[in-house]
């Protein structure tokens, strides 16, 4: 009942008995499942408590109970269910429980029937996943579309007769300065190259040469384009197997994910399910950190796969990889007629034998294996699907043997830090990239130290670990002297567990030291690098690695991820020797994986191992120099914009930017959100709200996140919502005089300013000479920002939905 009580703070427990329950596992199955086990337990007198993972989830789920003819009711505060009634709330218990003597059934994980759809996110916001702004500090350099290259000097709040607005401020050459409103964010990205340490030329504002650059540029980028369409082209030719639509099982084996989804890994989802479709063979990566949910993306393509007669090859690089990815296919495909088999060095031989006569039969449906599946006696009878996971661990002649034994096959590669020529590949659009950013809501960021070896501080880090009862990886990557390490730290640690693990031992013995890791038989695991690819234990929250310089950024971020996969507070401590000299790409190393400790830094941690190694033979020194003087970001335009003009495929016009000035405050407090990284991250997903469904999901967020939204706040998400709007219309200025709203617009339509003159109680004036302008008055109480708002809606529903693509009137009289 105590745990109840804290886990549920709706209730007030007002005494305490004694009374049998039995535990009721977390539902699994779809909302059918659910209603149907709601209305057994109402038709026997029961009070039914469920419980939703979030506030809008729940609000959704009774919504959804009372369609579906159940009467249902959100949880009050200081109420419980009464007996043949369901109440719906928000938390998280690790399972349902019922109790008889109570007549009470409590079900936790449920959610609601309609699905979830994944928030679309456009090419240019999954680009800047790897440049976000938060992780900006003053005096880093910024590309702004229109300006070009200036330096970032934080974020100014200015005050101006009383109405406060926030402002990006970048410095221009010659001492001239940008103030940028924050709702023109999106129009602002972190200046990234492919050369590390590039001081890039700052641009001088209004005089042209940010536009001459572009130009110089495009000319070079001609050429690449052309490659790129021979490319495209060759891969159109290749015939593949193009599945058919998700089915019934399809739609069963997702529902029984038992955790709740990200929107990115349901995007991610869909982009692979729609790739399979298709007749052309599938070449897509999937990038995403350690922990964040790539294995339940493959394996939905990889159920797909076999749900259409094809079998699924998954590759890994390591034996202890394979074991942890074949015992999740088996326990995941456990209640469909799915074989999954394995080809490791943990395969005996005569399982050897029996899993290729079935791959070769067709019996085997996925199999699991290191680079044994490689090999020639490895025959499939119809492979659909091969999953590449851990993709920079393979090197070039591994690659050239999947491209020869596995043609016209779809592939899916898998990397949490992806090497630098592919990450720029799939950034150039030579390869299709899925991302999924966001981590699992309980996960917290790890705590990482940057050091030189001290042995008092590894120690007592050693003990804080062991006296919660967690155990600890000790790195030291020399095999000659492993085994002395481990003898120091057993006598310093004599009530400890301490057991070895390396690349030379046995598969017998490395299986008996991760089952005991496993089991949380040991303590501290002294190791090599054999873990960077290890078994997932959540209770391991404490890493301390010796001559951290010597690894590189990529493999370290990886090792950093075997802790934090819980969610209790995890430590890593990446020491060096004292008195040594670190060169500078260490230092360059070290710092990055100092500076990057937030969730979804493995795309970062990506771009920054890009330039610091290059971008490999992707580029020629020149495409380099080019994309040095643009930033990474508007070089990937320009590429885009030269494949269209090679193509000849058409391009949207793009809309003139609003620009609009209201005498109201419009900004984030400090106080509603605290970190500056955060608040610089809603000010740019403020900025690229694009509809009212975005709109609503920021607010969404803000209230989970933060609580209700504050004025300031709100008002920013109406003039960002309204800049859109406006945009759409061809208006380019709103400003605000005397409670009358001015609309500035290129193309006026006078027929639907008409039309707004009908729908609107306001007073409308249109002035079609010089400068046009719509002119609408505010109402009584009404704000600026709310008003531009409402005058854009009706304006743009005037137009049809067309907005500036009708034609103009010329000559039109007004009512």
């Amino acid at each position: 009942c105590d745990t109840f009580a804290r886990a549920v703070p709706e209730v007030e427990l007002r005494s305490v008995s004694t009374m049998t329950g039995s535990q009721v596992p977390r539902l699994q199955g779809s909302f059918a499942a659910l209603t149907e086990r709601v209305q057994e337990q109402l038709r026997e007198g029961r009070a039914m408590l469920l419980y939703a993972a979030t506030s809008r989830e729940a609000d959704n789920l009774c919504r959804d109970l009372v369609s579906s003819g159940i009467t249902a009711s959100r949880l009050t505060r200081r109420t419980m269910p009464a007996p043949g009634t369901v109440s719906v709330g928000v938390g998280t218990l690790s399972s349902g429980f019922e109790l008889p003597a109570a007549r009470l059934t409590v079900l936790t994980g449920c959610k609601t029937g309609a699905p979830k759809r994944p928030r679309h996110i456009s090419a240019k916001a999954e680009r800047n996943m790897f440049g976000s702004l938060e992780d900006l500090h003053p005096g880093d350099y910024v590309v702004h579309s229109t300006h070009g290259i200036g330096q970032y000097q934080g974020i100014q709040r200015i005050d101006h007769h009383g109405m406060v607005k926030d402002y990006i401020k970048i410095a221009y050459r010659g001492n001239d300065v940008l103030y940028l409103p924050v709702t023109q964010l999106n129009m602002v990205s972190p200046y990234m190259s492919v050369q590390d340490g590039a001081v890039p030329k700052v641009a001088k504002l209004y005089s042209g040469e940010w536009q001459r650059t572009r130009q110089t540029v495009y000319r070079s980028v001609r050429e690449m384009a052309k490659e790129l369409i021979a490319l495209y082209a060759r891969r159109q030719r290749a015939e593949g197997i193009a599945f058919p639509p998700d089915d019934d099982w399809q739609r069963d084996f997702e529902t029984r994910f038992i955790y709740e989804e990200t929107d990115d890994q349901l995007r991610a989802a869909a982009e692979i399910k729609k790739d399979m479709e298709k007749p052309r063979p599938m070449d897509r990566l999937l990038c995403g950190d350690v922990g964040v949910g790539k294995t339940e993306v493959a394996m939905r393509a990889a159920f797909k796969c076999v749900n259409n007669s094809c079998q699924c090859a998954v590759l890994v690089p390591t034996t202890i990889l394979a074991w942890q990815h074949y015992m999740s296919f088996m326990e995941r495909m456990e209640p469909y007629p799915v074989k999954v088999a394995m080809l490791s060095r943990f395969t005996t031989p005569k399982q050897m034998k029996q899993a290729l006569a079935g791959i070769r039969s067709g019996e085997v449906d996925i199999v699991v294996g290191t680079h044994r599946l490689l090999q020639k006696d490895v025959e499939f009878k119809r492979l659909g699907l091969l999953v590449v996971d851990e993709e920079q661990r393979f090197g070039v002649a591994h690659k050239e043997k999947l491209k020869e034994k596995f043609s016209g096959v779809d592939v899916l590669t898998l990397s949490a830090t992806p090497i630098p020529r592919t990450l720029n590949m799939a950034m150039s659009g030579i390869r299709a990239m899925s991302v999924i950013q966001q981590a699992p809501e309980d996960r917290l960021p790890i705590s990482t130290y940057v050091m030189e070896f001290d042995l008092a501080t590894v120690d007592s880090a050693i003990q804080r670990e062991l006296s919660r009862g967690g155990q600890v990886y000790y790195l030291h990557n020399r095999v000659d002297s492993i085994e002395r390490v481990a003898a120091g730290i057993k006598e310093r640690f004599p009530e400890a567990a301490v057991e070895v693990a390396h690349g030379r031992m046995s598969e017998e013995q490395l299986s008996g030291v991760w089952r005991r890791m496993t089991a949380g038989e040991t303590d501290i695991l002294v190791c090599t690098t054999i873990i960077e690819t290890g078994v997932d234990i959540a209770n391991a929250n404490t890493l301390i690695i010796e001559d951290s310089d010597r690894l590189g950024l990529a493999q370290l971020y990886q090792i950093r991820g075997r802790v934090g996969r819980s969610s209790r507070r995890a430590y890593a401590y990446f020491t060096f020797r004292g008195g040594m000299e670190l060169t500078e790409v260490a230092q360059k190393r070290l710092s990055a994986i100092r500076d990057f400790t937030s969730l979804g830094s493995g795309f970062k941690i990506a771009m920054r191992d890009l330039q610091i190694r290059g971008a490999g033979s992707v580029l020629s020194a020149r495409q380099s120099g080019h994309m040095a003087a643009v930033g990474y970001e508007t070089y990937l335009q320009i590429l885009e914009q030269a494949i269209a003009d090679e193509t000849g495929a058409p391009q949207p016009e793009k809309p003139r930017e609003c620009v609009i000035d209201l005498a109201e405050s419009a900004y984030i407090p400090e106080g509603y959100i605290r970190d500056p990284g955060t608040r610089i991250s809603m000010y740019k997903r403020i900025a690229a709200v694009e509809s009212e469904q975005d709109a609503a999901e920021v607010t969404g967020e803000l209230e989970d996140r933060f609580g209700p939204v504050p004025d300031a706040a709100r008002a920013l998400l109406e003039v960002a919502l309204a800049r859109c709007t406006a945009m759409k219309l061809g208006i380019y200025e709103i400003t605000c005089q005397d409670r009358t709203l001015l609309f500035y617009i290129d193309r006026p339509d006078p027929l639907a300013v008409a039309g707004l003159v009908k729908r609107s109680p306001r007073k409308i004036m249109f002035s079609p000479r010089g400068k046009s302008y719509i002119s609408a008055s505010l109402l009584p109480r009404e704000n600026p920002s709310a008003g531009a708002l409402e005058v854009t809606r009706d304006l743009l529903e005037a137009t049809g939905g067309a907005g500036a693509s009708l034609p103009e009137q010329q000559g039109q009289p007004l009512p």
